[in-house]
């Protein structure tokens, strides 16, 4: 399972890319001479037209060979020269004969195609499935410095507060409430509680930022429980592993996910005893928490972090209709692309572990884990590695998509005046032994994990 798992996804996502690179060079007259999925020498392929449709040795990419790009590094990286082929000769339908508008339309396609894939793959998972929350309406934190104006009195509702009403209708799931304070009518409302019994009067504002930022400060009751442990975090060292309970940190009880986040926060850089529940066993886990700069109401403040994810509790699936769908899907697209790029940012920053970072082997465990929990969930997981992918293409390293739009912008910032091919040469080999040395950095952490150090 993990193996075509991860054929399907390498497989398709790389199509897509180099589809969008492909589609875009056809639209702006440019002669495309190989079409390739994986990368070395070519293993098969045929002949339509004026290009060579290739499968190669390497599956760990692809590209598209077009007219004009004398890339030599690039050329050794796809495999896409012939030994003693003679040079060609310059035309109008070479890459670099087109102006820079068409150039850049052509290296960003790729990485479109890709966000493209991630949208309509969030979009169509809601609209088939439907989207998937939690199935409880119990409170589990209410996060006071990101209320709106007219929420206040939510700060008082005590966690473990269960809601059954908004403004008189029923709520059964979390995602009833929050459609309820989404799409409501604007001015005051009544949210009922049980666990005590209460009632609340808040106002909903007009604006929908205002409404968002209320969903958000309303947290879903988590138990303490891990769910996810990241690679090279503070509870992977440690010794906490996914299915843990954590019941107390330093000695203080924790009741739900919220009491654990707030003591390990207050806690940054501090090594600390964690007490957990391990199926029916009772154990101590020493960690040193690692420290975090955050911004918090306006203020940065040092922060403690675990690294782990919490264990979702019972899901439900709620329908949506095809707009709300497609809401969700570029809400989603929104969100881990953000998610990512704050990823990359700690990673370069040094406030995320080095060996976080993972190559084709963890791909492949989480390709496969994404596929035993089902079609909508490996939909989504091949959604989310394509935003990763269409955000590594950018990066502004030679023989990246990000290196070439780079070369364009110097092109267009000297005035239409290109960088000499030597220039090019010399940098895309600085690229290619910075690419190489990352692949080498992710299969290393991989092959530490394994070898479990």
């Amino acid at each position: 399972m993990t193996v075509l798992a991860t054929v399907i996804v390498l497989g398709v996502l790389i199509f897509v890319h180099e589809l969008g690179h492909f589609g875009a060079a056809k639209m702006v007259g440019i002669e495309v001479q190989r079409f390739s999925i994986g990368l070395g020498p070519k293993v098969v392929g045929f002949t339509a037209g004026e290009t060579e449709y290739v499968l190669s040795a390497i599956p760990l990419g692809g590209y598209v060979k077009m007219g004009g790009m004398d890339d030599e590094v690039m050329e050794r990286i796809e495999g896409g020269a012939e030994p003693d082929q003679p040079r060609r000769q310059p035309s109008d339908s070479d890459f670099d004969q087109k102006p820079i508008w068409a150039r850049t339309i052509v290296i960003s396609a790729g990485v479109i195609m890709n966000m493209l894939f991630a949208f309509a793959a969030y979009t169509f998972v809601a609209a088939q499935w439907g989207v998937v929350g939690l199935a409880t309406t119990r409170i589990g934190d209410v996060l006071e410095y990101q209320l709106p104006a007219g929420a206040e009195s939510l700060a008082s509702v005590p966690s473990g507060s269960r809601i059954t009403n908004v403004n008189g209708a029923p709520i059964g799931t979390w995602g009833d409430l929050e459609d309820a304070l989404l799409d409501s009518p604007a001015g005051p409302i009544t949210v009922d509680l049980l666990e005590p019994a209460a009632s609340v009067q808040i106002t909903l504002a007009e604006e929908r930022q205002a409404r968002v930022a209320l969903v958000q400060s309303i947290q879903p009751w988590l138990e303490a429980g891990v769910g996810l442990v990241r690679f090279a975090s503070p509870a992977e060292e440690g010794g906490i592993e996914a299915g843990d309970r954590i019941t107390a940190v330093d000695g203080v009880p924790v009741g739900n996910w919220f009491d654990l986040v707030r003591e390990v926060e207050a806690r940054p850089g501090e090594r600390v005893e964690v007490a957990l529940n391990r199926q029916g066993r009772e154990l101590i886990r020493a960690v040193t928490l690692s420290a975090e700069p955050v911004t918090r109401d306006g203020e940065t403040i040092t922060i403690g972090r675990l690294g782990i994810e919490p264990a979702n509790g019972p899901t439900a699936y709620r329908d949506v209709s095809l707009g709300g769908a497609i809401v969700r899907g570029y809400d989603e697209t929104v969100y881990f692309t953000g998610y990512i790029l704050g990823f990359l940012r700690r990673l370069v920053t040094g406030n995320e572990n080095p060996r976080a970072l993972g190559s084709i082997f963890t791909i492949g465990e989480a390709s496969g884990q994404a596929a035993e929990l089902g079609f909508d969930y490996f939909l989504r997981f091949m959604a989310l590695f394509s935003i990763n992918l269409a955000i590594l293409n950018l990066l502004p390293i030679p023989v990246l998509d990000g290196g070439h739009l780079l070369f364009l912008g110097i092109e267009a910032v000297r005035g239409g005046r290109p960088l000499s091919i030597e220039q090019r040469l010399r940098w895309s080999n600085v690229g290619f032994i910075v690419l190489m040395g990352i692949m080498i950095w992710a299969l290393s952490n991989d092959f530490l994990r394994m070898l479990g150090l």
